[in-house]
């Protein structure tokens, strides 16, 4: 039985990738102002970070209707009668956009077999998930296994972001304006990362950016020193830190593979331009 993966524009997994392994993307929505625009469909992460810096105030974003996503699943199942569809969105503590999905699973007909995941993560670390799921479903690996491997490399997989000022953060309310000021003026780098639920959490607040760096190479080092890992690089603006943090891994770690991707316009919205992340996944021990 043919198996099709549906994720949403988060996972920030680039078009070319998506369309080799057949990956159905549902973009949420960025809105500047009063102008609307599809996220990873008609505003790409260049336009959108440009948009940013010239915007006077945040944008804000918003999930898929239920609509959006019943579109896609029974464009699905005309496409693929019979098939099975894995759903894996962005983390449900930060979006509605998984309720979105499940409330379309449960207006179709009952026969249609649609299963929704909450990744618990955001960004490549939904990707990561997402990709694999891909990958094992192009083998014609059943749903059952997929569903089974793909909370293994949750479990498995360790993100950092390193966030390069706190004003994006302090904009959406995630820290106070004091906090925010105090930040900048000590070169304060945050480090920030997603608990098992998926919810933004803070663990550090480095001065200065080659320390930022170190810290995240010791912290991935606690679970992954000198064992095989995958590894994808993330950024929204520049690519220079990003480099440098990978430069920094390679003598700890038996890196298998390297992907690249940028941080689209919904995560950027609230990490902010300079901001570099690195995405980690353990092989699995036999």
């Amino acid at each position: 039985m043919t198996v099709r993966i549906v994720t949403d524009s988060t996972a920030d997994i680039p078009r070319e990738v998506r369309e080799r392994l057949r990956i159905e993307m549902v973009p949420l929505k960025v809105l500047f102002g009063q102008a609307s625009y599809l996220d990873a469909v008609d505003l790409d992460a260049d336009s959108f970070y440009a948009k940013l810096a010239e915007a006077p105030s945040l944008p804000t974003t918003s999930q898929p209707s239920p609509t959006e996503f019943s579109e896609v699943y029974e464009r699905i199942l005309r496409e693929d009668p019979g098939a099975s569809i894995i759903s894996i969105h962005l983390a449900s503590v930060l979006s509605g956009t998984y309720q979105s999905a499940v409330l379309a699973a449960s207006m179709l007909e009952e026969e249609a077999d649609i299963t929704v995941y909450d990744s618990k993560s955001a960004s490549y670390g939904i990707g990561t998930v997402v990709v694999a799921a891909a990958e094992m479903a192009a083998a014609g690996r059943s749903k059952e296994e997929i569903l089974a491997e793909i909370e293994e490399i949750h479990n498995r997989l360790r993100l950092y972001f390193l966030v390069d000022t706190l004003e994006y953060l302090q904009k959406g309310g995630r820290i106070g304006k004091a906090s925010a000021v105090l930040g900048s003026l000590l070169n304060i780098k945050p480090i920030l990362s997603l608990d098992r639920d998926g919810g933004v959490m803070a663990v550090d607040k480095v001065r200065g950016q080659k320390k930022a760096i170190q810290r995240i190479v010791d912290l991935l080092r606690q679970d992954y020193e000198g064992k095989a890992v995958d590894v994808t690089m993330a950024w929204t603006t520049s690519r220079d830190t990003a480099d440098q943090l990978l430069e920094q891994l390679r003598p700890h770690f038996d890196i298998r593979k390297v992907h690249y991707t940028t941080i689209g316009a919904v995560i950027g919205t609230h990490v902010g331009p300079g901001t570099s992340a690195v995405f980690m996944n353990g092989a699995r021990e036999t």
